[in-house]
């Protein structure tokens, strides 16, 4: 039976999602517009994608620093295209309590002016050199339209910043960081990504050029899950960040800046949930088993405390649910927040030398054995086999939803039947780009360079220069 709080998928898919967000207690809406509430479960996947992040990070060299919120309007605006390209969004702070202040500060929507402010006054040379810094933060970007996780004004995220004395060092962070976010939607995430090399109009702004990592939700639209720039000496020479090199001469410092989100968390949901709620894969959900003990006698009790020592000490994330709810209820309510791993222990199973295993995944209910049953070991393996499955089946839909265009005619045949992953040629022109774009907002999601170039241009029909995957975007 579907949980009547939640609209089905494939009804109305954003109500569905809104329900979801809602009823697993993610995230709830605010007095201030465009902003949310993210609430303890949806902050506990948070703190889990941070502690996983922040390992791999630092196992890089990466350390973490802290940057001011606020951004001088005249320091801001140093690098022409950066400010160009967020001035839409940027919020201004114009007055200090009851006093007008001299210059406007603007609330950082990205922090690379104040990180090359920070490098230009503490690089002297080239033994200072890489300096590999990041930052968990917030930022805010004034939205239009706003949808929890997805896109809202202030959200939460880590920002690289990184300077490097050669351009061949530079570049290799780029790519290396590229696919630590690869890495984790994959293998963490249980999301099938694509990464590839974004158009010049879709780079960053200021970017000589923006790596992507995309992924495809369930209904077919696109997420950009991660992204990472290489400026080169852009910003340095905007900025003034110079380093005397090993030959004694002054020269301007190789940069890139790379970031991902809280938009993860909506990821999550829109690959991998369904109708009765969140569904987590088990690596990184932040409590991966719940044991409900069924029926008022003191051995459910006493093996669930015995099976949560157990699985804790064997670093498996489980809890019990002693609340006063009815067994029912506290089914309902592990699956709809997504718990991967439900071990009911009741009364009438015990008597006959069983206990109930529900996977959250399938929802497939399985009565298992307590004759020579490792409990430490029957729950890993499973963990094990749900965040494949996972993946397999993210990556089935994936597969099922991507097609192929030759022309126009086929992008908007495409388009106007199921939004997905399109794979086009592109002859390199913007002009093309923006009249892709009049379908429905198709955008290029990203250049494939591995893939081949074996068509004309999709949108004029010229020689293609480029294998492009195109889709509608959140």
């Amino acid at each position: 039976m579907e949980n009547k709080a939640i609209t089905s998928r494939d009804t109305d898919f954003a109500k569905w999602y809104t329900d979801v967000v809602r009823a697993a207690k993610l995230a709830d809406y605010t007095a201030v517009k465009g902003c949310i509430a993210i609430e303890p479960n949806g902050y506990a996947i948070w703190e889990k994608m941070q502690e996983i992040l922040d390992k791999k990070f630092k196992e890089l060299g990466h350390v973490n620093v802290q940057m001011p919120l606020l951004i001088p309007e005249e320091l801001l605006k140093k690098e022409g295209e950066l400010v160009a390209g967020f001035a839409p969004e940027v919020a201004w702070v114009t007055e200090g309590g009851s006093k007008k202040l001299d210059e406007r500060l603007c609330i950082r929507p990205t922090s690379e002016t104040l990180f090359c402010d920070y490098y230009q006054s503490h690089v002297k040379s080239h033994r200072d050199l890489p300096m590999l810094y990041n930052q968990w933060c917030n930022v805010l970007r004034w939205e239009k339209e706003t949808r929890p996780f997805l896109r809202s004004r202030e959200f939460l995220w880590q920002e690289g910043h990184t300077i490097h004395a050669t351009k061949e060092e530079a570049l290799e962070e780029t790519k290396r960081m590229m696919d630590v976010y690869h890495w984790f939607h994959n293998e963490i995430l249980a999301i099938p990504s694509i990464t590839g090399l974004k158009t010049e109009k879709e780079k960053f702004a200021g970017a000589e050029f923006t790596l992507t990592n995309e992924a495809l939700m369930y209904n077919g639209v696109a997420l950009q899950a991660g992204t990472s720039h290489y400026f080169g000496q852009k910003f340095s020479e905007a900025y003034n960040v110079k380093f005397t090199n090993k030959e004694n001469k002054e020269e301007y410092v190789y940069q890139t800046s790379w970031g991902t989100t809280t938009r993860m968390i909506g990821g999550l949901i829109m690959v991998h949930s369904d109708d009765y709620g969140l569904v987590l894969p088990p690596r990184i959900a932040p409590k991966q088993v719940v044991i409900i003990p069924i029926g008022k006698g003191d051995k459910p009790l006493s093996m669930a405390h015995e099976y949560k020592e157990l699985l804790n000490k064997n670093g498996i994330v489980a809890y019990i649910d002693e609340t006063e709810k009815s067994p029912g209820f506290k089914f309902a309510e592990a699956e709809v927040n997504g718990i991967p791993v439900r071990i009911e222990i009741g009364e009438r199973d015990l008597e006959n030398s069983q206990i109930t295993i529900a996977r959250r995944d399938t929802r497939e209910k399985m009565q298992v054995s307590l004759e020579n049953l490792d409990i430490v070991n029957y729950v890993s393996e499973l963990l094990e086999t749900i965040q494949q499955d996972m993946y397999e089946r993210a990556k089935k839909r994936r597969d099922e939803l991507t097609f192929e265009a030759h022309n126009l005619e086929d992008m908007e045949n495409i388009l106007n039947k199921q939004p997905g992953l399109i794979h086009g040629m592109w002859c390199g022109d913007a002009a093309c780009e923006e009249r892709i774009k009049e379908i429905k907002g198709c955008k290029s999601r990203c250049i494939v360079e591995e893939e081949k170039i074996d068509d004309k241009c999709v949108c004029c029909g010229r020689d293609a220069k480029y294998h492009v995957i195109w889709g509608i975007q959140y």
